[in-house]
């Protein structure tokens, strides 16, 4: 059921018109008198949610009784976060998932239908797992909110993935995660069908009618090419798998750039109110590894980063196995309990190793290049780094340094995916 459903490569949605598509598609749902939404949290700031979660606020009033970011993983927002994304919303509103302790088990998607979707690769059963609150909270809807953009583990982010990881549980998150990771993400990111997208579907196919009716609110987001700015390309409403069909088709024309040969030399820009972790920030290596040429050179300009997990076990974790490629961490996670009772730290530590085919460098505001090295990258000093990259002066593309370097500039790599043919065809 597609309540509203508008985009192209070449379409510009104003906030108006963004307003006015929200309103139409909720009047079509009738009156609600209980209603939560369920939208991303500061690390997806860029998906406009921010801006349409008010706008649900507005239209339901009092019936809105509260809001839950999808923090899966991630650090709860703070205030100051919240004021930023939100706006004027009363911050009592705002609910906080914790993926240790406050989830509950819908059901179980067996050990055979992982077997199936994997290849053979796995054969454990992934737990569906959601936030108590949607269960336990009586509400008539929930409005799911966020931005399709291509991801290293699911293939396309956003639709049940909100849900299922963004509201799960340790279990679901870390064997999600995991199945990604040994299917390989070069044959993953930017498809809208994979193994764990399938396992998703399962989840809500047959356990989806045990929450409230579930509707999703999904953009679009790119780069204008004339201004540099974010424009919203598309919009869709709805409550079943067309309206992330929909996006995701739309998306791979917005956000994936197909470049005509690999990248000798990349650097990428970490917004520093956006990344201030590796598990966020390998955005740079995870968006850019199809493009990178063998012993090529990832350049990553990390001015805010300061950790490695947003949460404290994982990062702890990250600190002590370090990104050092497939072969590596399935020795450590055949080796140690801890990792594969923490099969999403595994994977993650898989996704930000180029497996020796391409160089890292990690230019840091706030670690140390004994921190850095000992997680597997090579170290910059951000500072020197910035000043001779300057995003200020860069622009997204090929540039030409004064003394005849040339490289190739993303400003933000949460939005796109970058590749050469072959790569992208797993050829």
């Amino acid at each position: 059921m597609l309540l509203f459903g508008e985009g192209s490569v070449e379409l510009k949605l104003d906030a108006a018109q963004m307003k006015r598509a929200l309103f139409s598609a909720l009047d079509k749902l009738g009156k609600r008198g209980n209603v939560l939404i369920v939208p991303p949290d500061f690390t997806r700031f860029h998906s406009q949610a921010g801006l349409l979660t008010q706008f649900a606020w507005e239209y339901y009033g009092d019936a809105l009784t509260a809001v839950l970011p999808a923090l899966g993983t991630h650090t709860p927002m703070t205030p100051g976060q919240i004021r930023e994304m939100f706006g004027a919303m009363p911050l009592e509103l705002f609910q906080v998932h914790d993926w240790r302790n406050d989830v509950v088990t819908l059901g179980t998607v067996p050990c055979e239908y992982m077997q199936e979707v994997t290849e053979g690769a796995l054969d454990f059963d992934w737990p569906v797992q959601v936030n108590k609150l949607l269960v336990e909270g009586n509400f008539d809807l929930i409005l799911s909110i966020g931005q399709v953009v291509p991801h290293e583990v699911i293939g396309m982010a956003n639709y049940n993935k909100n849900i299922f990881v963004g509201t799960g549980g340790v279990e679901a998150i870390n064997r999600s995660h995991f199945v990604g990771a040994v299917y390989g993400m070069e044959r993953i990111m930017g498809r809208a069908d994979t193994p764990v997208r399938r396992l998703y579907n399962y989840g809500s196919d047959h356990f989806g009618h045990l929450l409230p009716e579930t509707v999703y609110v999904q953009t679009v987001v790119g780069r204008d090419n004339s201004s540099g700015s974010l424009a919203v390309r598309g919009l869709y409403v709805g409550a079943d798998i067309e309206v992330f069909n929909q996006a995701a088709a739309l998306s791979l024309e917005v956000n994936f750039k197909m470049l005509a040969a690999p990248l000798k030399k990349c650097v990428v820009y970490l917004e520093p109110g956006e990344f201030k972790s590796t598990w966020l920030g390998n955005k740079a290596i995870y968006r850019t590894r199809m493009a990178m040429a063998d012993e090529g050179e990832l350049l990553v300009l990390a001015p805010g980063v300061e950790e490695f997990g947003e949460d404290p076990q994982i990062d702890a974790l990250i600190r002590k196995y370090g990104y050092f490629g497939t072969e590596k961490t399935m020795q450590f996670v055949e080796e140690n309990l801890e990792l594969r009772e923490n099969l999403g730290a595994a994977a993650h530590l898989i996704h930000g190793s180029s497996e020796g085919r391409f160089g890292i460098t990690y230019a840091p505001g706030k670690l140390s290049r004994e921190e850095i090295e000992g997680a597997g990258f090579k170290y910059a000093e951000c500072a020197a780094a910035m000043r001779r990259y300057n995003p200020q002066e860069l622009k997204d593309g090929f540039n030409v340094m004064a003394d005849g370097e040339e490289i190739f500039y993303i400003s933000n790599p949460a939005i796109g995916l970058w590749a050469v043919e072959s790569r992208f065809s797993g050829k």
